[in-house]
């Protein structure tokens, strides 16, 4: 098996596929390889905040899916110990977004990754990063 195809059966089939609350975000797997997510999704009405934008959570979840996802694919389970993000403009209604993560450092225990997030004109919207935890527990993919 690939790293395409292993990264497939694990942040896809055994985590998105039993994640309620990115399914509810809508967001769609775009791409997936080792240490690698891209997601994409859609701001609907009811993710606004009283400014009549996208609330910071958005963005905020969906870079935190990109960033489980990404982490997750080498097969050992990962986990956020630390994340920020940047919101560098406004997000609105009907605006599609899509995150891609880069992985900026790994070893045995920790890995760091950055994630961009733009929307459909390929403006950057927030710079989120985050450090996961990576424990000894394997995902099968059998």
């Amino acid at each position: 098996m690939n790293s395409k195809e292993k990264a497939y059966k694990i942040a896809k089939q055994q985590m998105y596929d039993k994640d309620s609350f990115s399914q509810w975000l809508g967001i769609e797997v775009v791409g997936l390889d080792a240490g690698k997510a891209v997601l994409k999704m859609t701001v609907r009405a009811e993710m606004t905040n009283g400014f009549g934008m996208a609330h910071g959570g958005i963005t905020y979840s969906l870079a935190d899916s990109a960033l489980a996802f990404a982490a997750n694919t080498y097969g050992r389970h990962s986990v956020s110990i630390e994340t920020s993000i940047s919101h560098t403009q406004a997000v609105k209604t009907g605006d599609v977004l899509t995150a891609t993560t880069f992985e900026e450092s790994l070893n045995h225990k920790i890995g760091v990754y950055r994630v961009l997030v733009v929307n459909q004109k390929k403006e950057t919207v927030a710079l989120f990063k985050g450090t996961v935890y990576r424990s000894s527990k394997e995902w099968t993919t059998e």
